[in-house]
């Protein structure tokens, strides 16, 4: 249940351990991309956009499966539950501290 704008901890690959905020999500190929994490370089042509044509860096998308969501009270990654609270909205929450995650 990660959804864009969320602080996410990357738990395998190069990246792992680092905390980042995930700018894009993917679900067809169930993955996100991150802030300022997992760059690549690509070979880009000139274009009307891009007047300067050379090597571009940029972020690639992480699989969803090598994330969890970042609990700041927790300071770690964690596992997340969803429950109903009054008003009758559906929210998520940290299973190990119960902080609601806006």
């Amino acid at each position: 249940m990660i959804r864009k704008g969320d602080n996410v901890i990357v738990t395998t690959g190069k990246e792992k351990g680092k905390i980042a905020k995930v700018i894009a999500i993917f679900p067809r190929e169930s993955s996100a991309l991150l802030e300022k994490l997992n760059k690549v370089k690509r070979h880009q042509k000139p274009t009307a956009k891009l007047r300067q044509g050379g090597i571009v860096e940029k972020e690639a998308p992480i699989h969803v499966s090598k994330m969890m969501l970042y609990c700041s009270k927790c300071s770690k990654g964690v596992r997340v539950g969803s429950k109903v609270i009054d008003g009758g909205k559906k929210v998520r929450f940290c299973r190990k501290c119960q902080e609601v995650f806006a």
